[in-house]
């Protein structure tokens, strides 16, 4: 194994109350397969948290249990808790559509409805939520693709189809349509990694902007966009959180093998 026995590492933290998001023991299996060992880690507000490493190491399971999606796949299973402002989401008395609300999620490809409008696409949450005051409608779409850094090149043409716009276009959409119902915190799986540098930094524009009202995370292959957009950053390796810090200190001073071995491009 790389590195030896894996060890946690932890560079200086932030102080751990100030956290929207925190997982406590997190474990998660596809059937009899586990994805997920055990993972302690705590998301600091209004900030951008980057989760990075090889392929298959857990990312997208991760940020798939921090919203309630990974147990809506045939024979998953989730274990431990994920506590949201203090309360473990996964308790019963918890409504999981709720949190997913709160919660909100941009996947890796972008996938606006193809039967709808920009304009339909970025309202759809609210609508389903059963919001039909047009006035509202109006006001939201709008706030939302602007934060999206999208309206300048939308407003003229807001009944065009969501899925004839760019593919970075497409992206910011699906960004605004997951701010329209006002989350407090939003997971984003790789929402790059399909797009060319002008599109991505465009993306990487909106992160930042966003993380003055949002607790953002993104998971990401992408070393250098983790050191661009993320205040913090976790490692994982083989369903192991591997470690944890502010940006700066696990790109600069890893305290982990493994961490500066992934970095360095000797391994991932």
């Amino acid at each position: 194994m790389l590195g030896g026995t894996i060890k946690i590492s932890k560079n200086k933290n932030f102080d751990s109350t100030t956290a929207k998001l925190s997982t406590k023991d997190l474990k998660a299996n596809f059937g009899k397969v586990q994805v997920l060992k055990g993972i302690n880690l705590s998301f600091p507000e209004n900030q951008v948290t980057a989760i990075m490493g090889p392929s298959g190491c857990g990312k997208t399971t991760l940020i798939r249990c921090l919203n309630r999606i990974h147990e809506l796949t045939p024979n998953a299973k989730v274990e431990g808790e994920v506590t949201l402002d203090g309360v473990n989401i996964y308790s019963p008395q918890v409504d999981p559509v709720a949190i997913r609300r709160r919660i909100g999620m941009v996947f890796q490809k972008a996938n606006p409805f193809p039967t709808m409008s920009i304009f339909e696409n970025t309202i759809a949450g609210l609508k389903l939520a059963g919001v039909r005051n047009k006035e509202t409608l109006d006001q939201v779409a709008e706030r939302s693709l602007r934060m999206a850094f999208l309206w300048d090149e939308v407003k003229d043409d807001l009944k065009k189809s969501g899925v004839d716009l760019s593919g970075g276009q497409q992206q910011r959409l699906c960004i605004a349509r997951a701010l329209a119902v006002e989350p407090e915190v939003i997971l984003m799986d790789e929402p790059c990694s399909a797009l060319d540098p002008i599109a991505t930094a465009k993306i990487e524009e909106s992160i930042v902007a966003l993380k003055k009202e949002f607790t953002i995370i993104i998971v990401t292959h992408n070393m250098q966009q983790a050191a661009r957009v993320s205040d913090f950053t976790a490692f994982m390796y083989l369903g192991q959180l591997i470690e944890f810090g502010t940006t700066s200190e696990v790109f600069e001073k890893p305290k982990s093998e493994l961490t500066e071995k992934y970095i360095t491009g000797k391994f991932g």
